[in-house]
């Protein structure tokens, strides 16, 4: 039995790297970027205007009162070449090129316009509301790392940049197989004592797609038969990336998933972790293959697919920081772990609580 330290070690050690696709913007998020993104072009690209106003040249910025020549508009959009000197101003809009000449833009509601003239109620300093070349980005800037999940956010940098497509690790393809001749699908009518909803399956998917770490490719169930289970998992492993194992990973006589591997020239690297629950948990590789065999008892299945199958498949899909994200919580009562293992605790997070 080994730790869940060394554990994660070995399984993130045996994955291989991300097989590199390029996306699409619009079908980019939640994948990894596979190289760096390096800002080719400034933001903005020009000084602009960060306010609806007036430009003013720099003579006229500490004034307040006297009437200035409105002698322009600049719009957003194309720069018009315009120039602003002492004692005119240029009507300018949000995002707009600069006028030649301009020292600071002065908001509408801090002016009044008369005709051919507008009067600027209060002073301006010099820079005030202007957005300079670059201050955002600036040219040969690291935008994303490699490996970095590509939010929403960053999509937009991204976009900013005029990529409309970028290269990302390969979403990994997951295939799901559940043990047990006393599973049965939810739905339908359980036939007899003894028989169980197959709750395992629905929940890994389930996991897989709201974590974007695979692509389920089948969902299983297989009763206790060393061949049907052999040539399920055969079949499974030619159309996968990892293959998924609910049950039959313990040493009772009906535990036949370490049996079905050997029958494929598949050797465990390893099948018992310290951690509770969840310590008959294997893993091990066929080539470029992750296979995991996780607990049948629900819970165990799901806190070892968060600990050690969500980090893998977030490796192979591209992630440097693969690992479990923890945060540091108070808990309402004392807790006290009478083994020697991790001992994981089901409960609800309370933020606000502290």
């Amino acid at each position: 039995m080994i730790s869940e330290s060394e554990a994660l070690a070995a399984i993130l050690a045996g994955v291989p790297a991300a097989e590199i696709e390029t996306l699409p913007l619009a079908a980019a998020a939640g994948h990894y970027v596979a190289r760096d993104v390096i800002a080719t072009l400034p933001l903005p690209g020009f000084d602009n205007s960060s306010m609806d106003g007036w430009a003013l040249h720099a003579a006229d910025c500490g004034q307040a009162g006297a009437p200035l020549r409105i002698t322009g508009e600049q719009p957003a959009g194309a720069d018009r070449g315009l120039t602003v000197r002492t004692g005119e101003a240029v009507r300018i809009f949000t995002g707009a090129p600069l006028p030649a000449g301009t020292a600071a833009v002065v908001m509408q509601e801090d002016a009044a316009r008369d005709g051919d003239h507008v009067i600027i109620r209060e002073a301006a300093q010099a820079g005030e509301f202007i957005r300079r070349a670059g201050s955002d980005i600036c040219a040969g800037q690291l935008l994303i790392r490699r490996g970095d999940v590509l939010t929403p956010q960053r999509i937009g940098v991204v976009a900013a940049q005029g990529m409309a497509e970028v290269e990302c690790g390969r979403q990994p393809r997951a295939a799901i197989i559940c043990t047990g001749e006393e599973l049965i699908a939810p739905g339908q009518p359980l036939p007899h004592a003894g028989a169980l909803y197959n709750s395992n399956g629905p929940m890994l998917a389930a996991l897989l797609d709201s974590s974007r770490t695979a692509l389920t490719v089948s969902l299983d169930t297989v009763r206790d038969d060393l061949p049907l289970l052999t040539e399920c998992l055969r079949a499974r492993l030619e159309q996968s990336d990892a293959l998924l194992i609910a049950g039959g990973v313990s040493v009772g006589d009906h535990d036949l998933v370490k049996p079905a591997l050997l029958a494929l020239g598949i050797v465990p690297q390893f099948w018992r972790i310290a951690v509770k629950p969840g310590k008959p948990f294997l893993f091990c590789t066929a080539g470029r293959k992750l296979i995991f065999g996780l607990p049948g008892n629900p819970v165990s299945a799901f806190v070892t697919a968060v600990l050690f199958v969500l980090p893998a498949l977030r490796r192979l899909a591209g992630a440097v920081d693969a690992a479990p994200v923890l945060i540091t919580a108070r808990t309402a009562g004392e807790l006290h772990n009478q083994g020697d293992r991790t001992h994981y605790l089901r409960g609800t997070h309370d933020p606000a609580a502290g």
